[in-house]
């Protein structure tokens, strides 16, 4: 099996934190020919384990930040 390989280009931002882990936003590279891509996900204080999350273009990044723009957050509580 192929080594897994990414790079995080740009720290975001630490959206949260909760014992070991944080939830960040960050720029990354996937592979060795991919385009940087924003991604949000937990991850250990030490950045060499990653959980789940989300990967987006910049065509769905754009998408969600003109979602965000218009969403009603009172509606979260």
């Amino acid at each position: 099996m192929p080594e897994f390989k990414y790079e995080i280009n740009e720290k975001l931002a630490t959206l949260s934190e909760k014992g070991d882990y944080t939830c960040e936003a960050n720029v990354i590279t996937y592979g060795t020919n991919g385009k940087p891509k924003l991604d949000i996900r937990k991850w250990n204080r030490a950045e060499d384990r990653m959980q789940k999350g989300i990967t987006l273009t910049k065509e769905e990044a754009v998408a969600l930040f003109e979602a965000l723009k218009e969403f009603d957050f009172e509606t979260l509580g």
